[in-house]
C-alpha cells in the first residue's frame, strides 16, 4: 500500500533517529494491520518515521524508530535482545548515495513496497523522494520487517531489519 502522507515534510536528518522498544502507540499517519498466521502485525508509519505492534499468544513487542523529541537512545546499529519467550534482534545502516542513485533507489523500494500485501510506504509533501516504507512476513515461526526511511537533501537511506523468534532452549551436554 502506498500513501501520501498529509503533513509537512520536515528537515530532519539521518542522525536524528532513536530506537525504542516497548513504547506505547504514537500517533499515525498510515496503518496496515496484518494478519501473518496468527501473530498480529501493525505497521505505523508516523510523522518521524515508523513503529511496529507486534501482538502473538506469547507476547508482545513495539519497536519505535523515530526523531523522539528529548530521546536518549540513538539508532543503534545492531540489538539483540531476549523479550520474554522471544529472541528480538534489529540491525541498522545508513547508505549515502549520489543524487541520482538516490532516486533510482527510491523508485525502486517504492515499486517494491506498494503492491506487495505486507507492505506500507508513505511520501512526503515536497519531495518526491521523501518517504518511510515498511514490509514484513513471517517464515519458520519468525516474524521479520524491513523499514526504509529516506533523506534526500542529505542523499542518505536509513536500512533496518528485525527478526521476532520464539527463543531456542539452551541445548542440554
Amino acid at each position: 500500500m502506498l500513501t501520501t502522507l498529509q503533513t509537512a515534510y520536515s528537515d530532519t536528518r539521518a542522525a536524528d533517529l532513536a530506537w525504542a522498544l516497548g513504547r506505547e502507540p504514537l500517533p499515525a499517519l498510515a496503518v496496515l494491520d496484518l494478519d501473518l498466521a496468527g501473530a498480529g502485525l501493525q505497521m505505523r508509519l508516523l510523522g518521524a518515521s515508523h513503529q511496529v505492534l507486534l501482538e502473538e499468544e506469547r507476547g508482545t513487542c513495539s519497536e519505535t524508530v523515530a526523531c523522539i523529541p528529548g530521546s536518549s537512545t540513538p539508532l543503534p546499529l545492531g540489538v539483540s535482545k531476549r523479550l520474554g519467550e522471544w529472541e528480538y534482534e534489529f540491525a541498522a545502516r545508513v547508505e549515502t548515495l549520489s543524487e541520482g542513485s538516490f532516486a533510482g533507489r527510491a523508485q525502486e523500494l517504492l515499486a517494491l513496497v506498494a503492491d506487495h500485501p505486507h507492505g506500507l510506504a508513505g511520501t512526503f509533501p515536497g519531495s518526491p523522494h521523501a518517504f518511510t516504507a515498511m514490509l514484513a512476513q513471517r517464515t519458520e515461526g519468525q516474524v521479520r520487517w524491513r523499514t526504509w526511511h529516506a533523506y534526500p537533501q542529505e542523499g542518505q537511506l536509513v536500512v533496518t531489519r528485525t527478526r521476532v523468534g520464539v527463543r531456542m532452549p539452551a541445548a542440554a551436554f
